[in-house]
């Protein structure tokens, strides 16, 4: 057998709540040391991993390509009817596949495939005024990638959702964090992991918080030491806790092996 060959991970006897989904930033998905630690998560838990990319940056790059400047609004990217093709393939293409071909060449059966494709995630606009066809998730159904999981294959999923409305064909872009807390408590998942660039949620003084509070993460966001995207991350971890998921990190690459590492999300 080749260095590349795939292989399956040991059987799996696990229930459902064994899972855990990973949510990677655009950022996080440039590391090379990436697929090995996903291969190895993937063999540690018996092959019940779920991904859950981002891409903005691709996006970003795609929309200058082409003459656009990106807008965004409190932090969230404004997104045109004529952005969404440069959505699909910044996410469904490019980063889709890119996270795909790198984790077949580490021997994992990952399969690609978007919130678009049979209908798995839906989305209602936020507000069409401002944010044109950004959306938040209202419904996953989860049959998708329980059946590949359960037949030994890697889901990695791009959050361009379909549109709530099932008689339209309309794409809606969705923060990847928000989608990954959905799609996790829609699974039933043990734990949802979203991957950072810096090590855990950081305070004031630059130094890692172990366990956030609801309470904590309203100061942190409030007196803006979480801004942005990790202002993001600790809104969408108490939704999925919310939802059942039964625990949420925050932290690096180094972390995603490591259950004690980066900042835990309580309920309260």
């Amino acid at each position: 057998m080749t260095a590349n060959a795939q292989t399956a991970p040991p059987a799996n006897t696990s229930a459902v709540s064994s899972l855990i989904v990973v949510k990677l930033g655009g950022r996080t998905q440039a590391d090379p040391a990436l697929p090995g630690a996903l291969s190895e998560l993937w063999r540690a838990r018996e092959g019940r991993v779920v991904i859950v990319h981002g891409g903005g940056d691709q996006i970003s790059v795609l929309q200058k390509q082409r003459g656009d400047t990106p807008r965004f609004v409190g932090g969230r990217r404004v997104t045109t009817e004529g952005d969404l093709d440069v959505v699909r393939m910044a996410l469904s293409g490019l980063a889709n596949k890119q996270l795909v071909s790198a984790l077949v060449a580490v021997g994992v059966p990952a399969v690609g495939f978007s919130g678009e494709d049979a209908g798995f995630l839906r989305a209602t606009p936020i507000d069409v005024a401002t944010f044109g066809f950004a959306g938040t998730p209202v419904s996953v159904d989860a049959r998708l990638p329980q059946l590949l999981l359960e037949r030994g294959f890697f889901p990695v999923l791009s959050p361009v959702a379909a549109h709530e409305d099932a008689h339209r064909a309309q794409a809606m872009n969705v923060n990847g964090d928000d989608a990954a807390a959905a799609i996790a408590g829609a699974l039933g998942a043990d734990e949802l992991f979203f991957m950072a660039d810096v090590p855990a949620v950081l305070d004031r003084e630059r130094t890692p918080i172990g366990v956030v509070t609801p309470h904590d993460a309203a100061e942190l966001i409030a007196n803006g030491t979480a801004e942005g995207g990790m202002a993001a991350k600790l809104e969408a971890g108490l939704r999925a806790l919310n939802d059942g998921v039964r625990q949420v990190r925050i932290g690096d690459l180094a972390a995603l092996l490591q259950r004690s590492a980066g900042t835990t999300i309580v309920s309260g």
